[in-house]
């Protein structure tokens, strides 16, 4: 999972760029995708050391889930987007429904990892 974690960092580093590159004028709020990103990139980079692996994952898995809330505000424009309709701000919605993607699967992911290492914990105490 720390790989998976930078690789999200890094696509949410690479949405903010874009993002705030195409806002006319550019506004420091489309780099906020970059920001959760880079935060992403240090908590994976952490938990590719054994001994941080568990605290650095959890953090991770808390600033998924705190993204995914951020950027479910933006949701219902880019649906409105994704069916043809004209959005005020296209570029925030696009990149706030992305993020809410991204968030979404690495949350899910995370979860489903937690759940595999506490059934190994389980089963490596069982015999």
């Amino acid at each position: 999972m720390p790989l998976v974690t930078i690789v999200l960092g890094l696509l949410l580093c690479a949405l903010g760029v874009f993002g705030y590159a195409r806002v006319t004028p550019p506004h420091p709020t489309a780099l906020i995708p970059a920001f959760f990103g880079l935060a992403f990139v240090v908590l994976g980079a952490l938990a590719t050391r054994p001994s941080l692996l568990r605290h650095a994952m959890h953090g991770a898995a808390l600033l998924g889930v705190l993204a995914l809330l951020g950027a479910a505000r933006g949701v219902p424009d880019a649906l409105r987007m994704l069916s043809g309709d004209a959005v005020a701000r296209p570029a925030m919605a696009a990149s706030q429904g992305l993020m809410f993607v991204l968030c979404a699967i690495f949350v899910a992911l995370c979860v489903r990892s937690f759940v595999a290492a506490r059934a190994a914990r389980h089963a490596a105490a069982r015999g």
